[in-house]
């Protein structure tokens, strides 16, 4: 017979508390440059893919459109980013300004630090396999999504 291993516990909360431990880890290396790491994640997104419309970046990051928005805002108050019109009247396009870019560069080598320094704590093979298995999970749940959506 086959030994068949079951998970013990609630998934959501063990993947909760580990990104709050991750996060914690992230922010207080970020923080130096005076973001927080969701805003340099949002910022490096748009550095690297803008100018883009603000539903694209929203799927791009597996956003919801008004987080996003909220996300945004500060950003954009700051002057990192412009939300400025896109190729009509309706449409949107984020895009990082000059001081944003600088920013996002600053951030980067904080962000790079944190990377490092959790690398050395977890061991570099244990986050590739923390990658590996992430990735693959977020795929079947994207293709979950996609089978959920009406026709």
């Amino acid at each position: 017979m086959k030994n068949v291993t079951k998970p013990q516990g609630c998934t959501n909360l063990k993947l909760r508390q580990l990104n709050r431990m991750v996060t914690r880890h992230y922010d207080h290396h970020v923080a130096e440059t005076g973001l927080k790491n969701t805003q340099y994640a949002l910022l490096s997104h748009v550095v690297r893919l803008g100018p883009i419309r603000p539903g694209d970046l929203a799927r791009h990051m597996h956003m919801d459109a008004s987080t996003l928005t909220r996300n945004l805002q500060p950003l954009a108050a700051q002057g990192l980013l412009t939300v400025g019109a896109g190729s009509d009247a309706r449409s949107r396009l984020v895009e990082a300004t000059a001081a944003g870019i600088a920013k996002r560069t600053e951030g980067q080598r904080a962000w790079k630090v944190a990377q490092t320094a959790l690398n050395e704590r977890l061991g570099t093979d244990r986050v590739c396999a923390l990658h590996a298995l992430l990735d693959a999970c977020i795929a079947c749940m994207d293709e979950d999504a996609n089978d959920e959506e009406p026709p």
